[in-house]
């Protein structure tokens, strides 16, 4: 009988390894789909500002995301073994491929997830990275109270460097001053390389649901006759198709603004 140690470091064990964490990270893009789509709001930033600094200054989201870069690294590390071991038990290629059922995407689940592994790198070095490790820029907003309409968005300069947030009212006016995540993302998406970089990394995103979600479940053992078919559906319709469209607008949609 395998002890727990050997269970984990058998293919099946890391397979399950990569499967728990990969689905993780699917509720991980569900939320965070969520909280982005606030760029579309017509605030001026407002919401998805309040948004980005709720995510990184309250203490159980900040674990989760801690629990996430954990994720990430040993989903990216299992799949590097696991492609390396598969490399090497066939070391020979053969002269003719031979016919396979496999999609596309689980042939090439290897290089999706490294392609997905490189953008994540440098879109958390270019946003979180810049968003909590830089001074950047801040925003002060007023809001009626009475109508709950956005009176004003200005750049606001904190009274020093440790400065973060604030809310405070004068009269029937909200004030808040806040770190301007907005500006980043707008700036960022106004560049055409980064534009394109995003799209190639959803179409990488796009792949890698369309096989993982349903591999996932299969490996855990939590795919049946009766729920393969709606797995089959949500993996490929919400995961590989929808969620990578909706993130995919953001960039199209800023970068367009930015020629107007």
């Amino acid at each position: 009988m395998l002890s727990f140690k050997q269970f984990f470091r058998s293919s099946l064990g890391r397979k399950l390894v990569m499967s728990m964490t990969g689905l993780f990270l699917c509720l991980f893009l569900i939320v965070h789909l969520g909280g982005n789509l606030t760029l579309f709001s017509g605030d001026e930033g407002y919401n998805f500002n309040i948004y980005a600094h709720f995510m990184t200054h309250f203490l159980p989201v900040e674990i989760i995301g801690y629990i996430l870069y954990i994720s990430i690294l040993i989903h990216a590390l299992y799949a590097l073994i696991l492609t390396v071991k598969n490399k090497r038990s066939r070391p020979v290629k053969y002269a003719v491929a031979p016919k396979s059922g496999s999609s596309w995407a689980s042939l090439n689940m290897g290089l999706l997830g490294s392609i997905i592994f490189l953008f994540l790198v440098i879109h958390m070095t270019n946003f979180w990275g810049r968003y909590k490790f830089t001074e950047g820029t801040y925003r002060e907003y007023r809001t009626d109270l009475m109508t709950d309409k956005l009176i004003s968005s200005t750049v606001y300069v904190p009274p020093s460097p440790d400065f973060e947030y604030a809310v405070l009212t004068e009269g029937e006016v909200e004030i808040v001053r806040v770190k301007d995540l907005y500006a980043i993302v707008s700036g960022s998406f106004s560049l055409l390389w980064y534009v394109l970089l995003y799209l190639v990394a959803m179409v990488a995103v796009a792949y890698h649901m369309y096989h993982g979600f349903q591999s996932a479940f299969q490996t855990t053992g939590l795919a049946s006759r009766k729920y393969t078919p709606a797995i089959k559906f949500i993996g490929i319709w919400i995961f590989a198709v929808i969620i990578p469209l909706a993130f995919a607008s953001m960039p199209i949609v800023f970068y367009i603004k930015s020629l107007l």
